[in-house]
């Protein structure tokens, strides 16, 4: 490529990092900004903690926004004058005023298959629903949610044993490897843009902590795939009943294998082969790893060394 590719990133978690790292390592490009969310505090001690992008940022020495709303950096992006701008996991909508500004316009990498899976948790979702596949999408920004022509998509399946972890490195990388060769088609003219099918539209909501509370009542196969979709955030969890002081029972991981036993009260706890399970509204689960309210994670074998009287607990 004669001239390089002028690229502003917009992009905040560690699902945006392979993707700043792979346009920097390529030399068709020119990082001349990174725009990021601002820094916020994290954990017990509310540290006041960078986004991971701003992390890269930094080490490679690139020019860093942290703007409250994009709207007052406008015309610092028109004075950089991008040949593109890249949104991915920025977390924050840009208005038509921003999206008018690159050359050949605002490209967003998306966790999902659009039109399937618009908005927040697009990468939990599929996994929630028993999708079978899911994958990235490289479109054209337009001023809806996640509403614009798709440039480029690659399919992934869904394994078994899938969580919302493991899919979000895949898709992460997999964003990482599309975008580059995809960018120089878009500039060369070599890709058509294909207008998203209204018909298929689904909406992944935010994601909010509570959540994570199962409903014991609803069938095994649903709540084996919620725990796998929350992990690891927001996560799966319980209450356990007065035998155990009604304290919080984290669900960290299950068996996928569903158990079609119906015969205990929905949420009780009872061995199956000496494995720990749970009576769900339909079917059963094998429950791998566990932590108590003030207790560490454990395998279920080890808690229930220590904690023999937690079978029959009924769990709400």
């Amino acid at each position: 490529m004669k001239n390089k590719l002028k690229i502003i990133f917009a992009g905040t978690p560690d699902f945006a990092v392979p993707t700043l790292k792979a346009l920097i390592g390529d030399a068709d490009f020119d990082i001349v900004a990174v725009i990021t969310q601002e820094d916020k505090p994290v954990g017990r001690k509310q540290i006041l903690t960078p986004p991971p992008v701003k992390v890269v940022a930094e080490y490679y020495k690139i020019k860093i926004f942290q703007p409250t709303k994009i709207k007052l950096i406008i015309d610092e992006i028109k004075t950089l004058a991008p040949d593109f701008l890249i949104v991915v996991a920025y977390g924050k909508l840009l208005p038509q005023e921003i999206l008018d500004i690159p050359k050949y316009g605002c490209v967003n990498v998306h966790a999902s298959l659009l039109p399937r899976w618009r908005g927040a948790a697009v990468i939990q979702a599929p996994i929630l629903t028993g999708d079978a596949q899911t994958g990235v999408t490289i479109m054209k920004m337009d001023a809806g949610l996640d509403t614009g022509p798709i440039i480029a998509q690659m399919k992934v399946n869904i394994l078994p044993n899938e969580t919302a972890e493991t899919l979000h490195d895949e898709l992460a990388k997999l964003g990482a490897m599309m975008l580059p060769e995809t960018l120089k088609s878009f500039a060369a003219g070599e890709m058509e843009l294909k207008p998203q099918d209204e018909k298929f539209v689904t909406y992944a909501r935010e994601l909010k902590k509570e959540d994570g509370k199962i409903d014991w009542a609803k069938p095994a196969i649903e709540i084996e795939r919620m725990v796998r979709a929350y992990t690891p955030w927001p996560s799966t969890f319980a209450i356990s009943d007065l035998r155990f002081s009604n304290k919080t029972i984290k669900v960290i991981s299950v068996e996928n294998t569903i158990l079609s036993i119906n015969k205990f009260k929905i949420g009780e706890t009872f061995l199956d082969n000496n494995k720990l399970a749970v009576q769900c509204g339909d079917g059963a689960l094998v429950i791998k790893k566990l932590q108590l309210e003030g207790g560490k994670p454990m395998n279920a074998e080890e808690f229930l060394r220590g904690h023999a009287d937690f079978v029959g607990t009924v769990l709400s």
